[in-house]
């Protein structure tokens, strides 16, 4: 896809170099479909020019501008396997392109995106330029962790079954468009491969820096907020496509283990920290065991809002009530440790210094910690993980009952080049349909695991229709 606005001069330059690079070069079926945003000169008609002369060249029209809302509806209504779409002045070299779609084509990313910020990027533009794309990125690696080093590239591509999940849940309508698909993408597990390409810039470009890079900010922070707050429903998207290794059951291998002890350890000590606070302005007021049932409550309450968002990712407000109920169980388990070790200090002493009973509040408050992440992790925040994977039905039959053939003769079989078919062996096919079969379930993994033994699998395939008949593979 190739959006544009009142591209009159470059368009046919653009359209022809591009279908000429692709037919000599790209062994994929390919359309090439321009993407008008309301452009006010002629640049609809020679659109409609080109995709009468190019048979691969199609024409779309939007009545509105917005490059975001142009990759929208052209990318929705789209039947292609990958999608990818680049700026009309060609301003990074086509070499890229074969690289950007092929890990999707392959099914090994979700995304793809083009890179001017790679070492081994060639980039020529102007200083301001550079300064301002590095600046726009840091921000972005600041204020919203994104790991991708180049946001807005206009070289870009998506898998289609990514794209019909991603795209409902993308707001912006103009250059904001691609930063906010990248990090709702990235935050919901979904790969990204980035190519370095050789990019140079063009000075006659009619993007308006100071305006798009005014969108921009206050799409991060509408993001941000979005994340903070939890109201993306990312679980639509937590790594649907393809298989990963995090999702497969371990044995002796605890998952997230140890991010969520990181995670724990940081709110723990902060918790400490505040909680420290809250006792000893609470103790100018009160007893020692007021001030610290007080404390800790506030604390327990606060401490058990960042563990669950932070330590183990639970979003959004379902069972927020019911994971602050847990987590004052678990606030009584540690008052009783605190309290019980300020009545050993008061036994011990009849008049303790506060620097000595801080001390004790501390070592009982490590104890409490440690007791409390175990509850966290076992009880209020549980891995449940198991009982969300999903199951694939399969027929199978034991190697006993002899020879398998899937789909039935091996001799109807025909090779997609044109040659004869890849065996002749005879084939019985009245023995083959009273074999007996059975039906089972099977968690996905169990065969690559070989905890099937000897069986014949029969599975559809996930994206039948993701292929190029041109291509024998």
């Amino acid at each position: 896809m190739i959006p544009v606005y009142n591209e009159e001069k470059d368009l046919q330059p653009c359209v022809l170099r591009l279908h000429e690079h692709l037919e000599r070069t790209f062994p994929y079926a390919f359309r090439i479909t321009v993407a008008d945003n309301a452009s006010t000169d002629s640049t609809p008609r020679v659109a409609e020019r080109l995709a009468a002369e190019i048979p691969e060249v199609r024409s779309f029209r939007l009545e509105q501008k917005g490059r975001g809302r142009a990759l929208r509806a052209v990318w929705s209504a789209s039947d292609a396997p990958v999608l990818a779409y680049m700026d009309v002045d060609l301003s990074t070299d086509l070499n890229a392109l074969l690289p950007l779609v092929a890990p999707l084509i392959s099914g090994h990313s979700d995304l793809a995106i083009g890179s001017r910020l790679s070492r081994s990027s060639r980039v020529v533009r102007g200083a301001k330029r550079e300064f301002i794309s590095r600046s726009y990125n840091l921000i972005l690696r600041g204020s919203l962790q994104a790991r991708f080093s180049d946001a807005q590239c206009g070289f870009k591509a998506i898998r289609r079954d990514v794209a019909q999940a991603l795209l409902p849940l993308v707001e912006d309508t103009g250059w904001f468009f691609d930063t906010e698909m990248l990090v709702l993408a990235e935050r919901a597990g979904l790969r990204i491969h980035e190519v370095p390409v050789d990019w140079v810039d063009d000075p006659d470009s009619t993007v308006h820096i100071v305006k798009t890079a005014t969108d921009d900010l206050k799409g991060v922070w509408r993001v941000g907020r979005a994340l903070a707050t939890g109201s993306l429903p990312l679980d639509r998207l937590a790594r649907p496509f393809g298989d990963d290794p995090r999702d497969r059951d371990l044995t002796d291998v605890p998952g997230g283990l140890a991010r969520q002890l990181v995670g724990f350890c940081v709110v723990g000590g902060l918790s400490t920290l505040f909680y420290l606070l809250l006792y000893s302005a609470f103790r100018s007021f009160s007893g020692a065991q007021i001030a610290n049932a007080l404390a800790l409550l506030v604390s327990a309450v606060a401490n058990t809002a960042a563990n669950r968002r932070l330590t183990f990712g639970v979003r959004g407000r379902g069972g927020a009530v019911r994971h602050q109920a847990q987590g004052m169980v678990v606030f009584g388990i540690g008052l009783v440790l605190t309290s019980g070790s300020l009545a050993a200090l008061k036994a011990a002493s009849s008049d303790p210094s506060h620097s000595t009973e801080l001390a004790v509040l501390i070592a009982a408050n490590l104890a409490a910690t440690v007791l409390r992440f175990l509850l966290f992790r076992a009880w209020v925040f549980p891995d449940r993980r198991d009982e969300r994977t999903s199951h694939v039905v399969a027929s199978h039959r034991p190697a006993s009952h002899g020879p398998v053939v899937p789909y039935g003769p091996v001799s109807q079989v025909p090779d997609p080049r044109g040659h004869a078919p890849f065996d002749q062996t005879p084939f019985d096919q009245t023995s083959y349909d009273q074999t007996p079969y059975e039906t089972t379930q099977f968690r996905a993994g169990e065969a690559a695991d070989r905890t099937w033994g000897d069986s014949t699998m029969q599975l559809q395939a996930v994206r039948p229709h993701d292929h190029d008949p041109r291509n024998a593979r």
